[in-house]
């Protein structure tokens, strides 16, 4: 193009200032330096860096950037050669580096971000939660970033979130009813207390005496049960209010820069598909003929918001690793909060004395009691929220109901298969 015109068009910099300089790459096994190579004859009077790829020499150096121009490989000038003559030029060496010269692009990301970005970046957000068919239908281009469970994983956290909230919610209401159940067995032995005192049988004064006092020892039972259960509220309270939502505001972090780096994908592509189109006609667009610095700039601020996302990506997966952990820590600590708290309760003696239930049953209601703790140790470790909430209700009610009657009114495998 430029031979057959009588004069060549100036480079319109856009105001972007450049700066040369040299770097020297040594290629990989491939005989690659990990980047690809866009404009040139006979359109383009630049050759520029359209892309550098991970984990290439290129890109371990981090020297060169989307953008810059390639002006000389071991000091051979590029000027007027096609990106396929360069590519063949930095193939042609073999065991030596290659020396690159270049052109910085100075640019400044907030050039890059113009309006049509913003609206990208809204059109990606809508189309985020529309199935692809719906979205074709209304004609909304996009680009889709492939196998992102990060959308999915947040879903998850939304609901482990409600789960959560209605555990707590339950967890309160039923530990202030059993607050309240323990002060009502003080009320009793203060109750047994007044009438063993005015008894004036000797064998009856003793037998509601020891009843006072087992239930005041059932009411000191239940506070130290709630002295220990209280910590698992604090961390259930902790993990709702302070961990899930740090995550869930790092994932909305991570959602706006994805949604960034995808609008810069979707403009490379409109900008490469008005570039091919124009040159498919023979007229070449303005900006390609002055250096195509617009479409530079925009590689440029992909690269950026590239790194800026895999920056984030890498910050939640970490995160939501965290969570993970300390969900299952969480619930192995209500598990041993919560046998070690019945057990101790459920094992202690009223200290009736034998007065109001024969010896011989004493070994019976061990035995349910052990078969009682055995499926409640089953169902706190078995991973089931649901079960966990209902197995803890009938827990606690039960321990209580194991001193009197000797066995609980329902065995915990009972709860489980209604379940």
């Amino acid at each position: 193009m430029f031979t057959d015109m009588d004069y060549e068009l100036e480079e319109d910099k856009l105001g972007i200032p450049t700066v040369p300089g040299t770097v020297t790459l040594k290629k990989d096994s491939q005989n690659l330096i990990g980047i690809s190579i866009g404009g040139g004859a006979q359109f383009c009077p630049c050759l520029y860096i359209v892309q550098v790829f991970d984990n290439t020499p290129a890109a371990l150096d981090s020297t060169l950037a989307a953008g810059d121009e390639i002006t000389g490989v071991n000091g051979k000038p590029v000027k007027g050669k096609t990106k396929v003559e360069v590519a063949k030029m930095i193939q042609a060496v073999q065991d030596d580096p290659v020396l690159i010269q270049y052109n910085k692009l100075q640019a400044d990301p907030k050039q890059g971000k113009s309006l049509d970005i913003v609206l990208k970046k809204v059109k990606h957000r809508l189309v985020e939660n529309m199935s692809s068919g719906t979205a074709d239908a209304l004609g909304l281009s996009r680009a889709i970033l492939c196998n992102d469970g990060l959308v999915r994983r947040l879903e998850e956290l939304e609901k482990t979130a409600e789960l959560y909230k209605g555990l707590m919610e339950h967890t309160k209401r039923l530990l202030r009813a059993f607050y309240e159940l323990s002060q009502t067995h003080r009320a009793f032995g203060d109750v047994f207390s007044v009438i063993g005192v005015r008894e004036p049988q000797a064998a009856a004064s003793e037998a509601f005496v020891k009843f006072a006092e087992a239930h005041r020892n059932m009411e000191k039972f239940g506070i130290q049960l709630l002295k220990t259960i209280k910590p698992m509220l604090h961390d259930l309270n902790t993990y709702l209010h302070k961990a899930i939502p740090d995550t869930k505001l790092t994932i909305r972090k991570y959602l706006d820069v994805k949604f960034e780096y995808l609008s810069y994908c979707l403009k490379v592509k409109e900008m490469d598909d008005e570039e091919y189109s124009c040159i498919a006609l023979g007229d070449p667009l303005y900006r390609v003929s002055t250096g195509n610095y617009e479409y530079r700039l925009i590689l440029r601020c992909r690269q950026e918001a590239r790194t800026r996302f895999a920056k984030m990506r890498k910050d939640v997966l970490e995160k939501i690793e965290l969570l993970d952990q300390k969900h299952g820590e969480l619930r192995r600590n209500a598990a041993e909060y919560m046998i070690c708290s019945i057990a101790d309760c459920g094992g202690a003696d009223p200290g009736t004395g034998g007065v109001f239930r024969p010896d011989a049953d004493a070994a019976q209601r061990s035995k349910a009691q052990i078969h009682f703790m055995l499926n409640i140790s089953v169902l706190l470790t078995s991973g089931c929220s649901e079960t966990w909430t209902c197995c803890a209700s009938v827990a606690i009610v039960n321990v209580f109901l194991l001193q009197v009657t000797g066995r609980p009114t329902m065995c915990p495998s009972t709860v489980r298969s209604t379940i």
